[in-house]
C-alpha cells in the first residue's frame, strides 16, 4: 500500500468517510462549548498581571528573581486542584449524569475569581486558585473532561472529529478574550483616573474589574445552560449506577421530568445515538449493559496514551507559564519588558487566530491524515517555541529594547504554539478510542484529566523556578532552562513513537 494511501486510511472515521456525515446537534455542542468557554477565560485573564499583582503583595521583599517562584505556585495550585478531584467529577458523572456535574463548574469558577480579585496578599490569591482549580475539574477545554465525555455521546464515528475540531474554537475565544480583559481592565484607576481614579475602592485592589468581568462570563455560563442543556447520560446507566447508593432510585427515576430527559440513548452497540435522538430528546428502550470495574479502564493501550498526554501538557503549560513570565521580566533579566496591556493584546490576538484555523481546518485535517499523524508531527513545534525565548531576549538586549526583529520572533513563537493546538484534539480523540469500554467514557476522560491536571501543577512551578534559577546562578548564561525544555521535548517525540495506532490503521497495516 502506498504512502498516501495510509495516511488517507489513518483517520479514526475514515471507515465511514464514503457515507453521509450526520449532522451535528448544533444547539447542545453550542451549550457544551459556552460552558468550556467559561475554562479558558477565567483560567487566563490572570496571565498579563499575575507577575505584577505577586510582586504587589509584597512576598518577593523587592527580589525580581522571586517573581517567579511565587507565581509558579499560584499557576500550580490550579492544577494541584484540578488533579485531586477531576477523576471524582468523571466517576460521578458516570453516577449522577452529566448535567449536574457540568453546571457546577461554572459556577464555582465565578465565586472563585470574585475571591482572587479582593485578594491583596499572597496566600488568599493561593486559595482561590485552587478553588478555581477543584471546579475547573469537570469542564475541561484543554484537557479531557465531563464536558468531553458529552461531545462523544452526542456524537457517532460519522461527525465526532469535526465536534472535536470545532471544540478548540471556544478555547481560543476564551484565549483571546481572558487574557484581554486581564491586560485591558487592569489597574482602571491609573489607567481612567477620570472615572475609576475617583473609586477608592480599584485603588486597593487594582485587579479586581478583569475578575469580576471573567465571574461574570462564568455565571452567564451557568444561567443560561441550567436552562438549555440536556443530560447525556442514558436513564438506565444512572438508575443502576445510583441505586448502589440511594434505596429510592427508582422512585426518582419515574419523577423525572423534561431537564433531565436523556438526550441520547445506546441506539447500537457501535455508535452512541442518531441526530434524531439527539435534536428530539426522545427516550428509547435500550438494553442494560452491566459497568465494567475499573480495574478493566487501564489496559496497555489506554496507559501509553494517557502517558502521553500528560508529557505534552507538561511542556505545554511549561511553555504557557513562561510566557508571560518572560515577557514580562525586564531585559537586564532575561526578558523583554512589556507590559500586561502588551502580553494581553499578543496573547489574545494569536489566540483568535488559532481559534479561527481550528474550525475551518482541523476537521478534514483529522479525517486524512489521522490523529495520530497530526500529533506526531505537532509536537516537533515544540522547538520553535523555545527557541523563541532566548532569541528575542538576545535581540532586545542588542537593540536596547523591543524591535521589529523582536516581534517577528514573538509571531514565530506564537505560531508554533498554534501548531500544537491540533496536537489536543488528536489526544482527546485517542483517549476516546483507547477507552475498553464506553460504559467507562465518564471515568476514562476523568482518568486523562487527571493525569495532565497532574502536569499542569508541576509545569509552572518547575518551569519558573528553573527560569529564576537560570538567571540567579546565570546557569548556561542565563538559558539554561531552555536547555532542560529542548531535552524534554526529544523524550515527548520518543514516546509518542509507543501510542497505538488507531484502528482503521491496524487492521490496514495488518492486511
Amino acid at each position: 500500500m502506498t504512502a498516501q494511501g495510509r495516511r488517507e486510511d489513518d483517520s479514526p472515521i475514515a471507515e465511514d468517510r464514503k457515507a453521509e456525515r450526520t449532522p451535528l446537534p448544533k444547539l447542545q455542542l453550542l451549550i457544551v462549548f459556552l460552558i468550556q468557554f467559561a475554562e479558558p477565560v477565567t483560567a487566563t485573564v490572570i496571565y498579563p498581571f499575575v507577575n505584577q499583582f505577586v510582586r504587589e503583595t509584597g512576598i518577593t521583599g523587592g527580589d525580581e528573581t522571586k517573581t517567579g517562584y511565587y507565581a509558579g505556585i499560584v499557576e500550580s495550585t490550579f492544577f494541584f486542584s484540578e488533579t485531586l478531584t477531576v477523576f471524582a467529577w468523571g466517576w460521578l458523572s458516570d453516577l449522577l449524569g452529566r448535567r449536574p456535574v457540568l453546571l457546577l463548574g461554572p459556577l464555582g469558577l465565578s465565586l472563585a475569581m470574585l475571591g482572587f480579585g479582593f485578594s491583596t496578599t499572597f496566600w488568599p490569591l493561593v486559595f482561590f486558585r485552587a478553588f478555581q482549580g477543584l471546579f475547573n475539574g469537570n469542564i475541561g477545554e484543554n484537557s479531557v473532561g465531563v464536558s468531553k465525555s458529552v461531545l462523544a455521546e452526542i456524537t457517532d464515528s460519522t461527525n465526532i472529529g469535526d465536534a472535536y475540531a470545532l471544540a478548540p474554537i471556544m478555547w481560543s475565544v476564551g484565549l483571546t478574550i481572558g487574557p484581554t480583559l486581564g491586560g485591558v481592565l487592569s489597574s482602571p484607576a491609573s489607567r481612567w483616573p477620570e472615572t475609576f481614579g475617583r473609586i477608592p475602592f480599584f485603588h486597593h485592589h487594582p485587579y479586581f474589574l478583569p475578575c469580576a468581568a471573567a465571574a461574570f462570563i462564568a455565571f452567564a455560563s451557568f444561567f443560561i445552560s441550567s436552562i438549555a442543556l440536556k443530560e447525556t447520560l442514558p436513564a438506565s446507566r444512572r438508575a443502576k449506577l445510583s441505586s448502589l447508593w440511594r434505596r429510592d432510585g427508582k422512585k426518582r427515576n419515574d419523577a423525572r421530568d423534561d431537564a433531565t430527559t436523556p438526550l441520547l440513548t445506546d441506539a447500537t452497540s457501535d455508535h452512541y445515538a442518531t441526530v434524531a435522538v439527539v435534536e428530539s430528546g426522545i427516550p428509547i428502550p435500550v438494553k442494560e449493559e452491566k459497568r465494567p470495574p475499573l480495574s478493566q479502564l487501564f489496559v496497555p493501550s489506554f496507559v501509553i496514551t494517557i502517558a502521553n498526554f500528560g508529557l505534552l501538557a507538561f511542556v505545554d503549560m511549561s511553555m504557557s507559564a513562561l510566557i508571560p513570565l518572560v515577557y514580562s521580566t525586564p531585559i537586564e533579566y532575561g526578558g523583554l519588558g512589556m507590559d500586561p496591556l502588551q502580553i494581553g493584546t499578543i496573547m489574545g490576538t494569536f489566540s483568535i487566530l488559532n481559534g479561527v484555523f481550528s474550525g475551518l481546518f482541523l476537521g478534514s485535517l483529522i479525517r486524512r491524515y489521522g490523529t495520530l499523524s497530526i500529533y506526531q508531527m505537532g509536537i516537533f513545534s515544540f522547538f520553535v517555541v523555545i527557541a523563541g525565548f532566548p532569541v528575542g531576549n538576545a535581540l532586545a538586549r542588542r537593540a536596547g529594547g523591543i524591535d521589529a526583529f523582536v516581534h517577528l520572533v514573538v509571531v514565530i513563537q506564537f505560531l508554533a504554539m498554534g501548531a500544537i493546538y491540533p496536537c489536543y484534539a488528536s489526544m482527546m480523540l485517542m483517549v476516546i478510542q483507547n477507552t475498553p469500554s464506553k460504559l467507562l467514557l465518564g471515568s476514562a476522560n476523568g482518568a486523562a484529566q487527571m493525569v495532565t491536571s497532574g502536569s499542569r501543577a508541576l509545569a509552572p512551578a518547575i518551569a519558573s523556578s528553573l527560569f529564576s534559577l537560570s538567571i540567579q546562578r546565570n546557569l548556561l548564561g542565563g538559558y539554561a532552562v531552555y536547555y532542560i525544555f529542548v531535552v524534554l521535548t526529544a523524550v515527548v517525540i520518543r514516546v509518542s513513537r509507543y501510542l497505538p495506532s488507531p484502528p482503521l490503521e491496524q487492521e490496514t497495516a495488518s492486511q
